[in-house]
């Protein structure tokens, strides 16, 4: 009766892994809607687990079959948080360090503000006024270095002067995405994925699906300003949401970068 006293290095290890692997998907998932489902889900399991501690057998058969019959659901359900991992993982250059540890900054209890807001605030409210269109990509902690071959690798401390020239009309950086990393440029007339949602307005042009689709495929954020009417947007998970105030705007990108 006393067989669960018998603790190993490796029972040690293996609850550490689960641990973090818990620890990971809810940070993946945090923000999202996907979040409760993934909540609902560890508590059905953990019943399960006392069920069969128990031996409740009749309702440990029936949550046994409820989780295992409801495999192909769960990779319905999670669609893109599965496609924002696996995506994490083939892009981590594990012979690079910088890389390598660049995928583990969710370790972290808190990534430090590096990006200076108010740089990219003042950028970006000028860029509005005259109707200046734009499209920045904030990496976070996916990376998104599998970009940079798209358009052009830099890397140069990010200003105001700088990002507004990239984006100048007569420049020929202004096609494509910006990405910035902390509080430098990395890469510029970056093309990204365009998103295939077909429930995305008909409006929006390709500037505002492509902010979309790689907010779908990573857990970046993306700031868009329109060409149009110089309408500011902020997209996280494949949501945009326009931007009423440039107080908001602000504390919004804080909390998002925070």
């Amino acid at each position: 009766m006393l067989d669960f006293l018998d603790f190993s290095f490796l029972d040690a290890l293996d609850i550490l892994l689960v641990a973090l692997l818990i620890y990971y998907i809810y940070k993946l998932l945090k923000g999202t809607v996907a979040i409760n489902i993934f909540l609902g889900i560890a508590f059905i399991f953990l019943i399960w687990k006392i069920t069969q501690i128990l031996k409740m057998e009749m309702l440990s058969n029936i949550l046994g079959y409820l989780l295992s019959g409801g495999v192909i659901a769960l990779i319905i359900v999670f669609q893109q948080e599965i496609r924002k991992f696996l995506l994490m993982i083939g892009t981590t250059n594990v012979a690079s360090r910088k890389n390598f540890f660049k995928q583990l900054k969710f370790l972290k209890s808190e990534i430090a503000l590096e990006t200076n807001v108010d740089t990219l605030l003042n950028a970006c409210k000028k860029m509005s006024k005259t109707n200046t269109g734009a499209l920045i990509v904030l990496e976070r902690t996916n990376s998104l270095d599998f970009l940079i071959s798209t358009g052009d690798a830099m890397n140069a401390e990010m200003n105001q002067v700088l990002l507004e020239s990239i984006f100048y009309k007569n420049s020929p950086l202004h096609d494509g995405a910006v990405i910035i990393e902390g509080n430098y440029i990395t890469g510029s007339r970056i093309i990204l994925p365009v998103s295939e949602n077909e429930n995305i307005n008909s409006r929006l042009g390709l500037r505002h699906r492509a902010a979309i689709g790689i907010t779908e495929k990573t857990d970046a954020i993306a700031v868009v300003i329109s060409e149009e009417n110089g309408k500011l947007s902020l997209v996280k998970n494949g949501e945009l949401k326009q931007i009423k105030s440039i107080e908001s705007f602000k504390s919004k990108l804080e909390e998002e970068l925070s």
